[in-house]
């Protein structure tokens, strides 16, 4: 953390004491934005481009808004209190040109907002004022608490537009400027969140910034509201611009230092692993698994590296808390009970009370660590999970195109109209009796923990607190009636839920995020046996290269047929490892192909020659304050640690030694905050355990079709076998492949049958046809031994 001035010392402790609430998902009353009346689409377009305390728009400016206005799409319903009594919005702003869910919800704001660019940072100098910056994104509860109280304002609006710039960004959409200005945050308050606030310069050097600020002073217990906030501010900056500069300059060189870590001298060995572990089992919580305290994400306890070591040390400790958080997950209230998939985090230990958005890349994730949990483990619960999450998706979170939308929000709305978190997900006994009926109602009442007193605000949140044997024993039902019984009502009370008003979805379709889903209905085609997920992936796949690739280079998002902004680097190793996923998974040698194409556009634009690594933006990109080389594993795994995986699987794919040689720059790049901090990077220790492992070469050929090879595949899903690399090929497409992977030369189907050769450092045993010892050679495990790369 940057050492504080003595102007951030008095913004903090003397002028601007405002209790900060640290991020979007906390308890927090109901918000009613966005409940305006359906427009009439066959009116004249009656719209109001002034807004309050702005200069008149240009001519042109007002042309384009009314005309995008009389285009805009069948139902659309303008997000705003500032209604006219035909449901037509009172103000709009430029806003209403963008494609981003989050941006469009503020169109009608009276805010003059902007979107990121040039041309806001000019006005904001020819004019002397300040910018303000307000990140967030589209199903973040507390940026819709702001929207309404301070942004959908027309006092604060007016204020804000007479004497700031104000540019609105969705950090799903730009994580490289979300990046940037959250470093500002957390090194001017210790933390940060969103919705992130910032005052800039017309140079976009931040001269104070926070998360969430009360719209009034006396609001929700705060001595100072964000009115005075702004007045203050807006008065220093007028009166005092050396205080300003100072102040710029020093947060300006915090956040350097903390967007690009230090360069490491050494190379990471099997002890960060060892630290890792030690490190969760002095803070897994015995009774509910995951980390102690709360709130508690799925992410909070590297699942898939506590598999991984367990296998290469036998260290049943960390199984055992692996497989407890991974059970106490899904029968929590975090998980969709009635429709599945993964809410975002929980707010108590007990993984029962959920802050209710749905994140596309959590579901993602959670599938991969259900199908290894199933590998390792052999529970067929944890491969019902990763099954229902993908059905969850399939119904819900699937464009007709077949690519996949990236968020639901926590918010909906009740009977009475009143915006309120968690609404639609949850039951009071009565509604479901009249779904089910009085005495299935029961049974499922209680296998769910349905009580009329409620586990939140009255309601009941499903969660299975008692195992099934035990419910079905007081009930006096068998286990398997039980079962079956809550099977057929779970889809009843989903089919009666989708009645309800449901949560707003964000549609945007983004590559790095779809690039986890595919990678994860890849996985499951492979572990599970279902090509269903295959083609799901496929189809995703196909339209992620169709639309989102422009000239060999990716875009990062896609909305209304628009395809927009540079991709970074979580755009393109996600998307490299979800083809390396669907090769695997289909055989087919073009996903192959593609993979290694996007990795030569990777290490061309984005990767740090002279420190190793790879920067999360291109060398071509827009210049901003910071270049930032992501080195933290969050929700999401870092770009990095993805990266580093795909090296050292395009390595044993293709033999070449190039890919190995930056995977290990990768880790040297890494390697003092392995040291120092393994944690911080769980994700990217998967790779590091792949590259010190002796990975396995898995090359199946068959007379025929990818099918014959199902006895082999059988026994590969019932094997947690995470650091190998597969090729399915018939026999006639031997030679494409070899083109790819030159260990394949040579193979073939011996004496007309499937054949399987396992082979590690391109030293193969002997080939066969017995899937029985194809078993004992996929089970051969390498133990973790001390030793650097």
């Amino acid at each position: 953390m940057a050492r504080e001035s003595t102007f951030l010392r008095q913004c903090r402790f003397t002028l601007f004491c405002i209790p900060i609430l640290a991020s979007c998902g906390d308890a927090v009353a109901p918000s009613k934005a966005g409940q305006g009346q359906q427009p009439n689409a066959a009116a004249t377009p009656r719209i109001n481009t002034t807004l309050p305390g702005a200069d008149a728009p240009s001519d042109e400016l007002d042309e384009r808004l009314r005309q995008a206005w009389a285009k805009r799409e069948p139902g659309y319903k303008p997000r705003t209190q500032h209604l006219h009594s035909d449901g037509t919005p009172k103000y709009t702003n430029r806003l209403f040109f963008e494609s981003s869910p989050y941006l469009l919800q503020h169109a009608h704001n009276p805010m003059n907002w902007r979107p990121w660019g040039a041309e806001a940072f000019a006005q904001a100098r020819a004019l002397g004022r300040p910018v303000l910056l307000s990140v967030g994104y589209s199903t973040c509860h507390w940026c819709h608490v702001m929207e309404e109280e301070s942004f959908d304002d027309e006092e604060i609006a007016r204020y804000i537009n007479e004497n700031y710039i104000p540019i609105k960004v969705d950090r799903e959409v730009r994580p490289d400027i979300d990046a940037i200005y959250m470093s500002a945050v957390q090194a001017m308050r210790g933390s940060g969140g969103w919705p992130m606030t910032l005052w800039l310069t017309p140079d976009r050097e931040p001269f104070y910034a926070g998360t969430y600020f009360p719209a009034r002073d006396g609001d929700r217990g705060a001595s100072m509201g964000f009115l005075t906030l702004l007045a203050k501010l807006k008065e220093i900056y007028d009166d005092d611009p050396g205080r300003i500069t100072k102040q710029t300059q020093d947060i300006t060189a915090a956040i350097g230092r903390m967007m690009e870590p230090q360069a490491g001298t050494g190379t990471p060995g099997a002890e960060v692993l060892d630290e890792l572990v030690r490190f969760y089992k002095g803070r897994f919580d015995e009774v509910n698994g995951g980390t102690t305290g709360s709130p508690k994400f799925p992410s909070g306890l590297p699942i898939r590296g506590l598999l991984r070591y367990h296998r290469r040390t036998g260290d049943e400790r960390a199984l055992e808390m692996a497989e407890l958080t991974l059970e106490k997950m899904a029968r929590g209230g975090i998980y969709d009970q009635a429709g599945g998939g993964f809410h975002r985090y929980s707010t108590d230990e007990r993984w029962l009370v959920p802050h209710f958005e749905k994140m596309l890349y959590d579901n993602a994730l959670l599938v991969t660590a259900y199908l290894e949990g199933y590998q390792a483990t052999g529970r067929e619960d944890f491969a019902a999970v990763a099954r229902d999450i993908l059905r969850y998706v399939e119904r819900d979170m699937t464009s007709p195109e077949g690519a996949f939308y990236s968020a639901t929000d926590a918010d909906s709305l009740n009977p009475e109209s009143d915006r309120e978190e968690g609404w639609f997900f949850t039951w009071t006994p009565a509604e479901m009796a009249e779904v089910l009926g009085e005495e299935r109602a029961k049974a499922v009442a209680a296998y769910y923990g349905v009580s009329e007193t409620g586990n939140f605000e009255g309601r009941n949140i499903l969660h299975r607190p008692n195992p099934a044997a035990e419910v079905a024993g007081r009930l006096g039902l068998s286990p398997e009636k039980l079962r079956s019984l809550v099977s057929e009502a779970r889809e009843e009370l989903y089919a009666a839920r989708t009645g309800r008003p449901p949560p707003l979805r964000d549609d945007k379709i983004l590559t790095a995020w779809n690039g986890l889903m595919i990678s994860a209905h890849a996985q499951a085609a492979l572990v599970l046996g279902d090509e269903r997920y295959a083609r799901r992936a496929e189809r995703a796949a196909a339209f992620l290269l169709k639309h989102l690739r422009r000239d060999g280079r990716l875009l990062r998002s896609y909305k209304s047929g628009r395809a927009r902004h540079n991709a970074y680097l979580d755009d393109y190793a996600s998307l490299i490892a979800a083809l390396l996923d669907l090769y695997e998974a289909t055989g087919k040698p073009d996903w192959l192909r593609e993979a290694v194409a996007l990795e030569d556009v990777l290490e061309e634009h984005y990767q740090d020659e002279e420190n190793g690594g790879f920067f999360m933006t291109s060398d071509d990109h827009e210049k901003l304050l910071a270049r930032e080389k992501p080195s933290y594993d969050g929700a999401e795994p870092s770009g990095n640690s993805v990266a580093a995986m795909n090296l050292v699987r395009l390595h044993e794919f293709t033999t070449k030694d190039h890919y190995r040689e930056t995977a290990d720059r990768v880790f040297q790049a890494f390697d003092p905050i392995l040291e120092k901090s393994p944690a911080a990077l769980s994700e990217m220790l998967l790779a590091l355990d792949f590259q010190l492992d002796t990975a396995k070469e898995i090359i199946i050929v068959t007379p025929g079709s990818r099918g014959e090879a199902e006895p082999f595949l059988a026994r590969l899903r019932k094997s947690f076998l995470p650091n190998r690399v597969l090729a399915v090929i018939p026999e006639h497409e031997l030679p494409a492949h070899a083109k790819l992977i030159p260990l394949v030369e040579g193979k073939r189907a011996i004496k007309g049958k499937p054949t399987a050769y396992v082979c590690e450092k391109r030293v193969c045993e002997l080939p066969t046809s017995d899937p029985e010892v194809f078993a004992r050679q996929i089970g051969k495990v390498e133990p973790l031994s001390p030793g650097k790369l």
